[in-house]
């Protein structure tokens, strides 16, 4: 398995996803915005950062560049996409995914470990994960709180697209264990087809014990699973 990790101006956590990524024995490539080279086989990584300052809205300008043209025929031919952080606010921009990342209810920047909870465990992102406990990531965000309709809420609800909730490390989910006032305690949804996922969390920093766990390499060895490649 390969991947495109896609580095656009503000870009600052492509390294950390390459890294994580060479721990499972996925090698990686750095794409540049303006660049539109996906190849069929590969993941294709929106890292998080600030691209374009964040300014306008997180994501908004960057959903313009000519690399996301690439990464919608991707997603819409069932290519692999996860968007991470500013990743997954360029994939709501983009409209790949429905709804918004707002301000935290905080209003503040909120930079802790976090138990995200697997609710769907289906997709190539989650299928290999256990829905009775939490895994352990870092969210690192000022505007991470996951806004969406009420028909839309249920329209995700319904049809099994809530990738991740706010939890704890049994499994359980408490809004004491939400960061920053996300909807229905959401941390990461999926597309309809199930291959593009965005998340707030970042399970890029938890890949080795001297950053303190390994749980998000979960989603990593899930990938592998699904396409028939074990780490």
């Amino acid at each position: 398995m390969r991947a495109a990790v896609v580095v656009f101006p503000g870009t600052w956590s492509d390294g950390d996803c390459i890294w994580a990524l060479k721990q499972v024995g996925i090698e990686s490539r750095r794409v540049w915005h303006r660049d539109t080279d996906i190849q069929p086989d590969e993941l294709v990584v929106l890292p998080g950062g600030f691209s374009y300052g964040d300014y306008l809205r997180t994501g908004a300008i960057a959903r313009f560049s000519p690399v996301m043209q690439s990464v919608r025929a991707h997603a819409e031919a069932g290519g692999l996409v996860i968007g991470i952080c500013n990743g997954f606010q360029i994939l709501c921009e983009a409209g790949l995914l429905p709804g918004v990342l707002m301000r935290n209810a905080s209003l503040q920047f909120r930079c802790q470990d976090v138990y995200c909870v697997p609710v769907n465990t289906t997709s190539p992102f989650t299928r290999a994960l256990d829905a009775t406990r939490g895994y352990l990531m870092p969210v690192s965000h000022g505007e991470g709180r996951y806004y969406a309709d009420e028909a839309t809420l249920a329209m995700l609800e319904d049809t099994d697209r809530v990738a991740f909730r706010y939890g704890t490390r049994e499994g359980g989910v408490t809004a004491e264990a939400n960061p920053n006032g996300s909807l229905n305690n959401i941390a990461g949804i999926l597309n309809e087809r199930g291959n593009v996922l965005g998340m707030m969390p970042h399970p890029e920093r938890a890949c080795e014990p001297l950053l303190g766990n390994e749980d998000g390499n979960a989603i990593w060895l899930s990938l592998l699973d699904a396409v028939g490649v074990r780490a």
